[in-house]
């Protein structure tokens, strides 16, 4: 055994440089680790791609998408209505720029949930992550342009699961309704 992976006799509970408790361990644990570090390493230098990084990327395409479609596209979603997403919407708002929208999902598993007005002119409005564990519900209040379709997308096992509603702007808004 090499001595850098052998514990000193004197010092067996002490944890090496980094961390590293070393006490115990084989050396095919001890590369193992060192691999793990380096890919860290390697990832936050930006030599390997992070698929978070990625994901981001989408996202800032999507919020800049100055239409439904392209803000879809970015994210590599398409409108699947499914009946396990909920999306409650007023008919008609008397002022288009406080819109309550709540968004219900009864899938399960980790899951983003995307809200979008068709007639805004970035029609991505929020986005929430929505961990594992947790009731996937959001409550929130938007600005609208007009009168348009509101869409609620939920991503969950992989696919994206889509509902919409129309609202009708009777006053004001981001324009005339």
């Amino acid at each position: 055994m090499c001595a850098w992976y052998a514990p000193r006799p004197d010092t067996s509970s002490e944890t090496a440089p980094l961390g590293l408790n070393l006490a115990g361990r084989t050396p095919l644990s001890n590369r193992r680790e060192a691999l793990r570090l380096m890919a860290a390493a390697l990832l936050a230098a930006g030599v390997l791609p992070w698929p978070a990084a990625r994901a981001a990327e989408n996202d800032a395409l999507a919020f800049a998408s100055g239409s439904l479609e392209g803000a879809l596209s970015a994210l590599g979603a398409t409108l699947d209505p499914s009946p396990q997403v909920e999306l409650t919407v007023p008919a008609f708002v008397e002022n288009g720029s406080i819109v309550p929208v709540e968004v219900t999902s009864q899938l399960g598993g980790p899951q983003t949930i995307f809200v979008f007005s068709e007639a805004n002119p970035f029609p991505l409005v929020a986005r929430f992550f929505v961990p594992e564990g947790t009731v996937p519900y959001v409550s929130t209040r938007i600005k609208v342009a007009q009168s348009c379709n509101i869409y609620a997308l939920v991503h969950a096992e992989g696919r994206y699961y889509s509902a919409v509603k129309a609202t009708t702007v009777t006053v004001g808004g981001c324009g005339n309704g």
